[in-house]
């Protein structure tokens, strides 16, 4: 009898200890959530809204919506229901893309495919999560054109502050007539670290398209192993941009068209002006209908986006490795292009469409730059001696001189 007395107790104090670990557990993933979609929306590129909530004990549900600041080019839902365990809660709905201001559905107007589905798996001890988007082959035909997409999976995972993407497409072909562009498989792979409110960031992307092809009658070229680098990072003095592009081999006529890389960083750019002009967007985006567009827009942005450039922005060319061996060219260089932010009560972006105002901001470079190595062809197009093997490319207040004569005219 005694045993059976402490029986009732335990049985009922488990499942207390059940269901507040449950109740928890909700708890807790509604405040990921919330969070999450409040530091996306900070980052100053999308405007995010949840609608249709429903809170549960067991499950919940909802709607995310996702689209641009400003313009109606797109817009992605996600409906998601998620049902909540003691250690994990699992989450899955159904992605639907909408395009331009009519809200055409990409997947059952605009193509012949079903909205694809989303499954991940929050975490409640490590506050992570993992999913992924199966994205279904389908076949999109109208008149001669033809639309041919294999199908693809977008993984992603992480927890608040740091998270990783991976994304792969499967070939995609489209022909239109004798016309024909062939892609993929497409491989991108991203990181973006973050603090509250996105007031600093890190986001590391590599983009790589193992194959790309096109034909017609008169031209066919193909390339493989295109990838395409990026670092961007704001801190609490500069937003910096480093960039590199490698070409693995670019072919045309089953000859050797191109090949090689370029890298290129901006920096500079001031940060406590670019967030104000991201706060200053999020504000004309909240206004709906009634936000501004087009020049009374940019009126209202201009003190702030000329203000960015108050540190003297920095383009750096850090390397430029290229061959031809189809042309006989080669191209080997870097340098450097400045701009002069002293005096910038002069400059105005709502009158650049006046000669004299564009004059102002050209006479604001300043820069130089070092061709290696350059081609007898191209000494003999810039009308300099044939044993010339070096360019030095200078830029003074807008004007660009080449070995120290004026640049000729490209085109005559």
């Amino acid at each position: 009898m005694r045993k059976e007395r402490l029986i009732v107790p335990v049985v009922v104090g488990l499942a207390v200890v059940w269901a507040v670990a449950q109740f928890v557990a909700g708890l807790l993933f509604e405040r990921e959530l919330a969070r999450g979609l409040d530091d996306l929306e900070a980052r100053g590129e999308l405007v995010v809204e949840r609608t249709d909530i429903e809170r549960g004990w067991l499950t919940s549900s909802g709607t995310i919506q996702l689209a641009p600041l400003l313009g109606d080019a797109w817009q992605l839902e996600l409906k998601y229901k998620a049902r909540h365990g003691v250690l994990s809660t699992r989450v899955d709905g159904e992605t639907m893309p909408y395009l331009g201001p009519y809200q055409e559905r990409l997947f059952g107007d605009a193509l012949p495919s079903t909205p694809p589905r989303w499954h991940a798996r929050y975490h409640t001890l490590g506050g992570t999560l993992d999913g992924s988007i199966q994205l279904a082959p389908f076949i999109a035909r109208q008149g001669e054109r033809e639309l041919d997409f294999a199908g693809g999976e977008i993984r992603f995972d992480g927890q608040y502050g740091d998270w990783r993407l991976q994304a792969r497409l499967e070939p995609l072909h489209l022909s239109d007539g004798p016309a024909t562009l062939e892609a993929g498989p497409v491989v991108l792979e991203s990181r973006y670290a973050y603090t509250a409110g996105a007031h600093h960031f890190t986001q590391h992307d590599l983009l790589r398209i193992e194959n790309l092809a096109w034909q017609q009658p008169s031209l066919q070229l193909e390339a493989r192993d295109l990838i395409y680098q990026n670092l961007m990072h704001l801190d609490e003095r500069e937003l910096r941009v480093d960039g590199e592009l490698t070409l693995t081999e670019v072919q045309a006529a089953d000859q050797v068209l191109l090949t090689g890389r370029v890298g290129m960083g901006l920096s500079r750019i001031n940060a406590d002006a670019l967030r104000g002009v991201l706060a200053g967007l999020r504000d004309e985006a909240s206004r709906g209908d009634g936000a501004r567009e087009g020049r009374e827009l940019l009126a209202r942005l201009e003190p702030g986006l000329i203000a960015m450039l108050q540190d003297s922005p920095r383009l750096d060319v850090t390397t430029v490795e290229l061959d031809s061996p189809m042309l006989g060219l080669a191209a080997r260089g870097e340098g450097a292009l400045f701009f002069d932010a002293r005096r910038l009560d002069e400059l105005s972006l709502l009158e650049l469409d006046d000669e004299r105002q564009r004059s102002r901001w050209l006479s604001r470079l300043d820069g130089d730059f070092t061709w290696h190595d350059v081609p007898t062809v191209v000494a003999l197009w810039l009308g300099l001696p044939l044993d010339t093997r070096t360019l030095e490319i200078d830029v003074v207040r807008g004007t660009v001189r080449v070995n120290g004569r004026p640049l000729p005219p490209l085109w005559r």
